[in-house]
Formats: C-alpha cells, sequence, structure tokens
C-alpha cells in the first residue's frame, strides 16, 4: 500500500464515528452543497444521479466536523496554500486555516467528519477537499467555510448511472452494495469550473461546473483490475494519472478518452508534481522519481539515492526550486527543474510526513501524523 494511503487509512481509522451508521437512506437533500448533479433528484442530465441509493449512511457523513482545541494538534494528511493564506486537513474531517505562515491556526467549519486525504486551490478563495468515504467538499472563503458536494454514496450510484456495459454495471454494482467506504487520494483543480478526483480501485471522477456536478471518468478499458490511483495532475493540455504498479493513464481530451503510457517503472507512482515549465514528475515507492518533458510520453530516471517512500512534492517558483518530501520527513531540493535534487535534512524533525506547503515568508509547512509542523526556510 502507498505511504499516504497507509497514513491515510491511519488516521481514518482513529476517528469512532467513521464506522458509526446511521440507520438511514442517503438523500442528496440532506447534504449541504449537493446539488441535483451530485446526487439530488430533478437534476441535469448525464452522469447526474436520480436516487441515492438506500444503504446505511455512515455518521461521519451526516454530523460536522467537532470544533475542539485538540484540533489544532489533529494528524494532518495534506496542506496547501490559498494565496497568503495556509490551509490544512487531516482526521475526522479537521480543516485548519492559517493567515500567519503556519506560525497559529483556527479551525475552519466542515460538514463532515470524514478524514480527508487531499486538498487544492485555483487561488485565494476557491478550492476542494477530498477523502475517505468518498467525500468531495468545496470552498469559496479561502478555507474558513466548507459545503459538501459528494460523498461515496452518491459517487457509486453515478457510477452505476454512466455504466455502459455488463461488466461495468456490475462493477458498479458492487460500489453501491458496499456503501462509501472508498477513499480519495488526490485531487487537481485546474480552473474555479474544473477539477479531477482520484482514488482506491480505479475510481476517478471529474467536475466542469464548479462541482454542482460530479461525473465519472472512463478508466475501465485502461484500468481493467480497478488499481488504486494515488496522482493526478494537468499539463499541458493533458490529464495524467499515476497509480499503483507503474500505472499511467492520459487524457489529451479533457477527460472524454483516456489511454495508458508506456510506464518506465513497476512499483507504484504516489503522486505527480507538474511545473510551469511543463514538466512532469512522477515519484513514489522507496524514493523513485520519473521525469517527462513531454507529458508522459517519456521518462527519465532521477536518482535520489534514498531507499524511503516519496509523500508530496511541491514548485516554489519564487525561488525557482522543486521539492520532494520523503515519509521520514527528510526533503530533496532541485534548482534545475527536476534533472537533479539535493538531499537535506528533515526541516522539522523526523516524523511521518505526509504534505508539504510554503508559507509566504519560505518557511516550510509540513502536515503528518503528528499535527502541522512549520520549520525555518532551508538555505
Amino acid at each position: 500500500m502507498r505511504g499516504l494511503a497507509a497514513l491515510a487509512l491511519l488516521a481514518y481509522a482513529v476517528s469512532a464515528q467513521a464506522t458509526a451508521l446511521v440507520p438511514t437512506a442517503a438523500t442528496a437533500a440532506t447534504a449541504p452543497g449537493v446539488t441535483a448533479g451530485a446526487g439530488a433528484p430533478g437534476g441535469p442530465t448525464g452522469a447526474a444521479v436520480a436516487a441515492a441509493p438506500t444503504v446505511a449512511t455512515p455518521a461521519a457523513l451526516t454530523e460536522p466536523a467537532l470544533i475542539s482545541p485538540k484540533a489544532l494538534g489533529a494528524a494532518t494528511l495534506a496542506v496547501a496554500r490559498a494565496g497568503e493564506r495556509l490551509v490544512a486537513a487531516g482526521e475526522r474531517g479537521t480543516v485548519l486555516w492559517s493567515d500567519d505562515g503556519g506560525k497559529t491556526w483556527q479551525q475552519a467549519r466542515v460538514p463532515v467528519r470524514a478524514g480527508l486525504t487531499a486538498l487544492r486551490f485555483v487561488d485565494a478563495r476557491h478550492g476542494w477537499a477530498a477523502g475517505h468515504l468518498g467525500v468531495i467538499l468545496k470552498t469559496d472563503d479561502g478555507g474558513k467555510t466548507w459545503s459538501l458536494q459528494l460523498d461515496g454514496l452518491r459517487a457509486a450510484q453515478a457510477m452505476l448511472a454512466a455504466a455502459t456495459d455488463d461488466a461495468s454495471r456490475r462493477a458498479a454494482q458492487r460500489l453501491v452494495e458496499e456503501g462509501a467506504d472508498k477513499p480519495w487520494f488526490d485531487l487537481e483543480a485546474i480552473d474555479a469550473q474544473r477539477a479531477i478526483a482520484v482514488g482506491a480501485y480505479g475510481l476517478a471522477m471529474a467536475t466542469r461546473d464548479g462541482g454542482r456536478t460530479w461525473d465519472p471518468l472512463p478508466l475501465r478499458a485502461v484500468n481493467p483490475r480497478g488499481l488504486h490511483l494515488y496522482g493526478v495532475r494537468a499539463v499541458g493540455g493533458h490529464w495524467v494519472i499515476a497509480g499503483e504498479q507503474g500505472l499511467l493513464l492520459r487524457s489529451s481530451d479533457d477527460g472524454a478518452t483516456f489511454s495508458a503510457l508506456a510506464s518506465p517503472y513497476k512499483g507504484s507512482f504516489f503522486g505527480l508534481l507538474s511545473t510551469r515549465s511543463g514538466a512532469l514528475l512522477a515519484y513514489g515507492l522507496r524514493g523513485s522519481v520519473y521525469r517527462s518533458g513531454d507529458a508522459g510520453v517519456s521518462w527519465d530516471k532521477v536518482e535520489l539515492g534514498t531507499p524511503v517512500s516519496l509523500q508530496a512534492g511541491l514548485e516554489r517558483a519564487d525561488r525557482g526550486e522543486l521539492a520532494l518530501l520523503a515519509q521520514n520527513g527528510e526533503l530533496f531540493v532541485s534548482t534545475d527543474d527536476g534533472h537533479r535534487f539535493t538531499r537535506r535534512p528533515p526541516p522539522a524533525g523526523p516524523l511521518p510526513a505526509a504534505g508539504l506547503a510554503a508559507a509566504p515568508d519560505g518557511a516550510w509547512v509540513i502536515a503528518s501524523l503528528r499535527g502541522t509542523r512549520r520549520a525555518p526556510p532551508t538555505p
């Protein structure tokens, strides 16, 4: 299992509410922020869901995240910049925001208690978060408040509605029967209207209307075994997805179709980092990194000299740097657009790291199972 997946599942397991069930059907009418296309009746056509599944709804989908001082030290799995603000997310629906570079944090209002694994912002106000139980959240105020756009129950129904053959229908029906137990592992926010979510067992959905509707992506033909999908990025007009066992997929038509890319590696990729120059880095198991300058058509191996798996990647355009974060908190920094990296000690000390961001003053901000840590910028 990928390092981040293991961290996400561990954080999720500590939430008692995550496994509690409410013996009622999930309904779009009771979910804040979910509109007709994402699961309520009478909405737009396409893969929109006409009826919610009659399966038990986890309590974590119906109860808001608990507001508590303890949340400020909660395990976090993702951290991102929203303009000058920092936003971190993690266990039990905890979302934190900071306007002083990560020195102090405030807790956001979140409508669910599901563990959150991914964050992406398109500007200072608009962004998405995703995580366990198929949850996708949206913010329009820079992460202070969030609304629920999708959960695993509606995602499964959308998969079933979009199925075009018997095999796809059987697979989607299993998702419906299993309930909201599948996590998302990564997000890409292309602009305020378009975003992509990828996750366990080959699940992938996209919105093209700001999250009002989420539609399944056609990946079954190129990922018939339903391998886990751990990373997604848009680069040079293409969408690239990375996953376990070296899986690499690409779309050149805004997600309408996908093809499998020739992979340089048979181990799992845990994430993707796209740069302003158009380069793409795929990183993952045992310190493996590969760089592409043509949106995934060809790849060159980048030697890091570490056996430790990599958790996150970041471009610091103001410094002309790329950074990769290892599972033990070590950093690897490149100043030549990802061709070579220099190893640096863990800026916040050894810790089970999961996410990486840079504060406006240059400090590193790291999401980890020990909470969100701020560390001075490295020289």
